[in-house]
């Protein structure tokens, strides 16, 4: 089975922590999933059907319009195979949500939101240069769960000049809606964003680490309080509302990437990734030629992600699975590498399953790495 994903580069405006290839620009936007659906059709030998979801990610896909949205759902279908559960997924913000907006995109074939809350109060939003305020929030979210039984929201911690109260208080009122899905990001600085020169210029100071943990460690204690299983180091989610494109991603399944900048995984060892450039994808695809970047992961590539994915999940990373995946020297060297974060309580085995303890958690990737083969 695979899962596709769409990556709509467009936005309103740009968010001063994002990295991601987008454009602010008008030109473009309309034709642009005409273009992704004709490179599916160029690309559609790497599809292993049935489709188990698609993902609608950018940029910001809710500025397509729900029509534009229903003709490459339909045009999927004529192609693949769906499961009969198949999980489509639109990122949605706020200030695009409305009740006509969302009854249409529900006749789309669109059936899970991910909401882009990331905070309640304005002075985070302002900061973090986001399109909308407090009260398109709150508003979006009633919206929302008014329509659709299946959304997640989405939230921010370390934003600079937040206390733990503030945060405690994010996540006491996204609670009082009750969603079924929260994801939850650390802040971090990227290169060439307006963050990242504020951060330089000293515009702003970041928080300190040892209180982004914190804000991380009343995360997984607040939600796991409420419900809320921990199924990957960012998602938290009620049972039978896990994200399957997260945990397909996790679970290292196959999935293609449309779009400009997105990135593809064969399920085995290739992984590829498009141009990061709308006009030069816009040639490509006129001219039935595209521009991708590839790579081949050795064994030990494939070892050090199995290591890195399994870890962020709350499964944990199976011995057995390394054994027959990669060979007993393998096995040998995990064992190894792993006695010293078992004597500090890092990590800790449940029968065959190598796990993270709670209170190491906020370190997973960092565990993870001192744990690979370099």
């Amino acid at each position: 089975m695979s899962n596709i994903y769409v990556h709509y580069p467009f936005c309103k405006q740009a968010c001063h922590y994002c990295n991601f290839h987008f454009s602010t620009k008008k030109t473009g936007r309309d034709e642009m999933l005409d273009l992704i659906c004709r490179e599916l059709k160029i690309r559609a030998n790497e599809v292993k059907a049935p489709l188990e979801s698609i993902y609608f990610g950018g940029g910001t896909p809710s500025i397509i319009q729900p029509k534009s949205i229903k003709t490459f759902i339909n045009s999927v279908k004529e192609q693949f195979q769906f499961i009969p559960e198949i999980e489509i997924t639109l990122e949605a913000n706020p200030d695009d949500i409305n009740k006509d907006y969302l009854l249409n995109l529900k006749t789309s074939g669109i059936n899970r939101l991910s909401l882009g809350i990331q905070s309640f109060f304005n002075k985070d939003l302002k900061l973090m240069n986001r399109v909308h305020d407090q009260r398109q929030a709150l508003k979006s979210i009633n919206l929302v769960r008014n329509h659709f039984n299946n959304y997640s929201i989405d939230l921010i911690y370390g934003i600079p000049y937040t206390t733990l109260n503030n945060w405690k208080n994010n996540l006491d009122i996204a609670l009082d809606f009750n969603p079924p899905h929260i994801s939850a990001y650390a802040l971090t600085v990227e290169k060439k964003t307006a963050l990242d020169f504020q951060v330089k210029e000293k515009k702003i100071t970041l928080l300190d680490e040892e209180l982004v943990k914190q804000q991380y460690d009343v995360l997984v204690e607040k939600l796991e309080q409420k419900g809320y299983i921990n199924y990957e180091f960012s998602n938290f989610g009620k049972p039978d509302y896990f994200s399957v494109n997260n945990l397909n991603y996790w679970n290292n399944k196959p999935y293609l990437g449309l779009g400009p900048s997105s990135h593809s995984f064969d399920g085995v060892s290739t992984r590829s990734w498009n141009i990061s450039n709308n006009h030069q994808y816009k040639r490509g695809i006129e001219a039935g030629k595209l521009f991708i970047g590839q790579e081949k992961l050795s064994k030990k590539d494939r070892y050090n992600e199995y290591l890195m994915t399994s870890l962020r999940k709350n499964e944990g990373a199976s011995l057995t699975y390394v054994g027959k995946s990669f060979g007993n020297t393998y096995v040998t060297y995990l064992e190894e590498q792993v006695a010293r974060h078992l004597h500090e309580r890092n990590l800790f085995w449940d029968g065959d399953f190598l796990k993270i303890s709670n209170r190491a958690k906020f370190l997973t990737d960092g565990i993870a790495a001192d744990l690979f083969i370099v």
